[in-house]
């Protein structure tokens, strides 16, 4: 869990009698999907648990949403605005968040493709996390540093010899499989796919 500015004793919850505003974003598709609210208490059970939990104000009491549906929202980084009082939940939701079934409580609708490298590094960052049994990223990650440096040059060859060999499907299939090993690689020396884009952009000269 990543507190992205700030610090608990940083929070203003004096504004709202103990109360902040948690918006709750998809990390991947950046969309919003719903909006509650969390005392310290609740906000403390978020990241303790690192599921989204909050302060019902009819109920007088905390809820982690999911707890009845099973549709969890895991949160991956918190954020606060420049007046330290509210908040963004960056989360990966394990199902439909809106009550009525839906995605979004906006109506949002779910775009994946645009936004898949980030999807991808996101997950293998929770499956490193929660390393659950008979995963390939737990297994990658039970590896050595050097075991998994040397799979992406090992993939980097096989795209090479695709390359070579011009077959188209064969490139598209070798070129993914590096692409994801490269995205293990990144998210063991802590570098997020958004600073190799900025590098990129940093390069590029219309």
């Amino acid at each position: 869990m990543i507190l992205k500015n700030f610090a608990i004793d940083e929070l203003n919850f004096d504004k709202m009698g103990g109360l902040l505003p948690a918006v709750v974003q998809d990390i991947n598709t950046k969309l919003i999907l719903m909006l509650g609210f969390v005392n310290k208490e609740a906000l403390q059970k978020t990241i303790d648990t690192g599921l989204a939990t909050f302060y019902s104000r009819s109920r007088k009491s905390l809820w982690t949403k999911g707890e009845t549906s099973g549709n969890f929202i895991k949160v991956i980084e918190i954020a606060t605005d420049c007046d330290k009082d509210s908040l963004i939940f960056k989360s990966i939701p394990t199902g439909d968040v809106c009550h009525l079934g839906r995605y979004s409580c906006f109506e949002e609708e779910k775009i994946i493709d645009e936004n898949f490298i980030d999807y991808l590094q996101n997950f293998i960052r929770l499956r490193k996390k929660e390393a659950p049994e008979g995963s390939y990223v737990k297994k990658l990650f039970d590896q050595k540093e050097n075991k998994i440096i040397q799979k992406v040059g090992e993939e980097a060859v096989e795209t090479i010899i695709a390359a070579k060999n011009n077959n188209r499907e064969e490139i598209i299939y070798e070129t993914a499989d590096l692409i994801f090993h490269l995205l293990v690689m990144l998210e063991i020396k802590d570098i997020n796919f958004s600073e190799i884009i900025e590098e990129l952009k940093k390069r590029h000269k219309v």
